[in-house]
């Protein structure tokens, strides 16, 4: 597992929240949302310019800023130790 921010993460790639990092609002709205560490993320799309990017988590997809994502640490999941969602 490679550690990275999920902003860093490849269209399709999926990975587990680490850690939650940024100003305690921001952090606690984030992890309101879903991103919790210990979660399985998929990095679904990005916008042509990189901003939003659109994610997979929960059984639902959610759209967060670069600058948000810049802020959460993840684990990379690799395609064979990878659960089925």
């Amino acid at each position: 597992m490679q550690k990275s921010t999920l902003a860093e993460l490849a269209v399709g790639a999926r990975a587990t929240i680490e850690q939650v990092t940024g100003e305690r609002r921001l952090a606690v709205r984030l992890m309101e949302l879903g991103l919790v560490p210990s979660t399985l993320v998929r990095l679904e799309r990005k916008a042509p310019l990189g901003d939003p990017i659109e994610l997979s988590i929960r059984g639902y997809d959610l759209s967060i800023r670069r600058e948000e994502a810049e802020k959460i640490f993840v684990s990379r999941v690799d395609a064979a130790s990878e659960e089925a969602p």
